[in-house]
């Protein structure tokens, strides 16, 4: 995977897939702000066909609030994106935005902790979903 995500492959129809990463979201507090069917919007804008791509804007009002708190700009970092896209053979790839990375780049040290706290809680999202 890249320098600013991380991954995990699960097994499943696409759409079951998504409400299973929304569930396990949910578990740790975060919930889906937006969902961009970036399928349907290919097909819609540009008439081509693409396998099944959303990408889940999930937000931790917690740590939202923390982040706002530190830096009112930090909101042009948020929320979390979570890409959900189908692969062959019945699975679903599911991408998270490392939190740490992006958060890092702003330079305060109390966003930088703040992004090592929400990636960890991000990695327990991707463990729930490898079982």
């Amino acid at each position: 995977m890249s320098s600013y995500g991380f991954s995990v492959t699960i097994e499943g129809p696409f759409e079951a897939a998504v409400d299973k990463v929304t569930a396990a979201l949910k578990q740790e507090g975060f919930g889906v702000l937006t969902e961009i069917d970036v399928a349907q919007t290919i097909k819609g804008k540009l008439g081509l066909e693409m396998a099944p791509y959303k990408i889940l804007g999930a937000c931790n009002p917690g740590y939202a609030h923390k982040a706002l708190t530190a830096d009112p700009d930090i909101g042009l970092l948020l929320p979390c994106n979570v890409v959900v896209r189908q692969e062959a053979g019945g699975r679903a790839h599911v991408s998270f935005m490392d939190p740490e990375a992006v958060l890092g780049m702003v330079g305060n040290p109390q966003v930088t902790v703040i992004g090592q706290e929400v990636r960890a809680a991000l990695e327990r999202v991707r463990a729930a979903l490898g079982r």
